[in-house]
């Protein structure tokens, strides 16, 4: 079957924060934007709440999340892939 799409919907990639709840992480992405009076570039950082349905991801992974409906009240994101696994280990 054709997958119908609607609308383009944002992409991010950041790095896990957290990954303490059941099927969800929390996703650090940063960007750089320009000031619009001092023209000078500020570091913008903001967390997501995403769903990660296989419980994959792990502190540390940098990950691509994308936009899609809401699954809880706070949750609108998916984890697409993980691009690279971290280095920091849970301790037990």
């Amino acid at each position: 079957m054709e997958e119908k799409k609607r609308g383009n919907k944002k992409v991010f990639i950041g790095t896990v924060v957290s990954d303490k709840m059941d099927k969800t992480v929390v996703v650090l992405v940063e960007r750089l934007t320009q000031h619009p009076k001092y023209k000078k570039y500020i570091k913008q950082r903001k967390k997501f709440m995403a769903h990660d349905p296989k419980n994959m991801c792990g502190i540390g992974d940098k990950v691509k999340i994308i936009e899609s409906r809401p699954l809880s009240k706070r949750k609108r994101w998916q984890v697409i892939e993980i691009l690279e696994k971290g280095k920091i280990l849970k301790r037990s």
